[in-house]
């Protein structure tokens, strides 16, 4: 499962999943069991499990459409079969039409007198699993909260209490006057706002809701016109629905093992050993499970690209993933009985992060730092990598681990002075940090690492003062690296000036939980799924989805 920095390397890998999939309330989620079955329509060939119980997801398949006037998508209808459209009239009764192809545009239309937008921004994440921990942070201070992703993960102050600009300023004059400086009130005036239009043969349906279906089960969706890389087929049916940002998204309702068929071979590509693909499909079925809550904000589930799981429906499903999804058919894994924090990455670097090693909140006991080896290349107990030459030592390893022969295992790139400072202003707007207008970075260096040798802190100096960036965060901030595993040396000129920095490190990715890379060399060597398995998440549990399964437990309702 990913959460995507890595996004700007794994576009030339993108089968690799680069950042793993990551860790609103009631007390214990449990099964939220709804009867259906897989699609008729099998676009790969595949043997298929006998219908059983299944989930229905509601997956964000564009989210926030409307962003662009030329946002356009494209509703199409496989050969010989009809799409269903559904919405409400003005009179409250539902209208609907049948046709084969149909399109959605945003039209911009003018308010009638300006509004002004206004949310209090508490703190901004580059993971929903940060976000989470400071919600729960800033509730246990009393203080109602959301999680929103407008563009990056957001805790806000919840809007339904916080109604008014008097409430909202006093909120933040008494955050100021603690000495909290994270929090600021994001206003913004609108003059126009988009409209959702449905178009069909010519006539022009405004509407903000519509739900789209098809008679054999399978829609396929264009997000650009004259561009086929851009159609999908999605399983299940649609609903278009507007989102907490003022645009839309188009949500995928879709059984869970259809599901699986649309993550699985984007995730990991299809050429690995069976038990390989089996493993992750019983990941990408526990994250799943356990992340419904994501965007609870917006009205839907999960999303589609690395913030979740890469989901591209049927388009690219294949006979051997489809097979390995089969053969677990129902299965996670657990901890105590309650699903796993089922995280992923494309590549350890040698090492597995715990989760406290890239985001903030409750450590997971089967989350470990461990050599990613069969043999043992390397004792941490004896040398530990939180000692920067140690770290540097063993980041020039090469030999001996399972992703020793992977394009991310080694990696280094370098960021000019220039490349660096932009970075940094282009983030520290984004916290509206007084700091944002420095002139240029005067040094960077690592100040902490963690047993697995991440960056734990990078201290940034610059002409106006100097900022700590920690964990994932270091990430958003600069480009270069492609995972927390790495180490720095300056690039001077002739004359001695600093020009920039040279990141060298291991791994792409966060690093917690399975290397896909690694569990190849598993899967080569013969391991089964449940060794592969127990090798990534220690202590845990497979079994059959069944109703005494935690999915996840909210600490703040008992």
């Amino acid at each position: 499962m990913a959460i995507a920095h890595s996004d700007k390397k794994l576009m030339s890998a993108m089968w690799l999943r680069g950042w793993g999939a990551a860790a609103g309330a009631i007390a214990m989620v449990t099964l939220p069991f709804s009867v259906v079955t897989t699609p008729a329509t099998q676009p790969a060939s595949a043997p298929q499990a006998a219908p059983a119980k299944d989930v229905d997801l509601q997956v964000g398949i564009v989210q926030r459409f409307g962003t662009q006037p030329t946002d356009t998508v494209t509703l199409q209808a496989q050969p010989g079969d009809r799409l269903t459209l559904k919405f409400p009239q003005a009179d409250g009764k539902q209208q609907t039409l049948t046709t084969n192809t149909a399109t959605l545009k945003v039209l911009s239309q003018p308010l009638p007198k300006s509004q002004v937008s206004e949310r209090v921004v508490l703190s901004t994440h580059r993971s929903f699993e940060s976000a989470e921990d400071s919600a729960n942070r800033w509730r246990s201070q009393g203080i109602p909260v959301e999680i929103a992703q407008p563009k990056r993960w957001q805790v806000w102050a919840k809007r339904d209490v916080y109604t008014t600009p008097l409430l909202r300023r006093l909120l933040l004059q008494s955050l100021q006057g603690k000495g909290i400086q994270t929090a600021f009130v994001d206003s913004r005036l609108l003059e126009q706002q988009p409209k959702a239009a449905l178009l069909i043969n010519g006539k022009s349906y405004p509407k903000d809701n519509v739900q789209i279906s098809a008679g054999r089960g399978v829609v396929q969706v264009q997000t650009e016109l004259k561009d086929d890389r851009n159609k999908r087929l999605y399983a299940g049916s649609l609903r278009l629905q507007p989102n907490t940002y003022g645009t839309y998204t188009l949500v995928n309702q879709v059984p869970l093992e259809a599901y699986l068929r649309g993550v699985v071979p984007h995730e990991i590509g299809t050429t690995a050993a069976a038990s390989v693909l089996q493993v992750q499909a019983i990941l990408a079925r526990t994250y799943a499970l356990r992340n419904l809550r994501r965007f609870a904000v917006d009205n839907y589930q999960l999303c589609a690209d690395t913030q979740c799981q890469v989901y591209f429906g049927l388009g690219g499903a294949h006979s051997a993933t489809d097979a390995a999804i089969a053969a677990t058919r129902g299965k996670v894994l657990t901890y105590q009985n309650e699903l796993v924090d089922a995280v992923y990455s494309a590549s350890t670097g040698g090492v597995t992060a715990s989760f406290n090693d890239v985001w903030e909140g409750p450590d997971r006991p089967y989350l470990v730092t461990r050599v990613d080896a069969v043999a043992n290349p390397w004792d941490l107990s004896r040398q530990p990598l939180t000692n920067e030459q140690t770290a540097r030592q063993f980041l020039k390893q090469t030999k001996g681990f399972n992703e020793a022969d992977q394009k991310w295992f080694r990696w280094q790139y370098t960021s000019s002075l220039t490349e660096l400072n932009k970075d940094l202003h282009e983030y520290l707007k984004t916290l509206n940090s007084p700091l944002a207008n420095f002139k240029s970075i005067t040094q960077l260096k690592v100040v902490q690492r963690s047993p697995a040798g991440r960056v734990q802190k990078l201290q940034v100096t610059t002409d106006l003062g100097a900022i700590d960036l920690e964990k994932d965060n270091i990430l958003v901030a600069f480009y270069a690296p492609a995972s927390l595993f790495f180490y720095l040396d300056p690039v001077l000129d002739a004359k001695k000036k600093l020009t920039g920095y040279a990141f060298s490190g291991g791994g792409l990715g966060h690093g917690v939980g399975l290397s896909q890379t690694g569990s190849y060399h598993l899967g080569k060597l013969g391991w089964s799924s449940d060794r592969i398995l127990s090798f990534y998440y220690p202590g845990t549990e497979l079994q059959p989805i069944n109703n005494s399964i935690v999915f996840w437990r909210d600490p703040f309702v008992r």
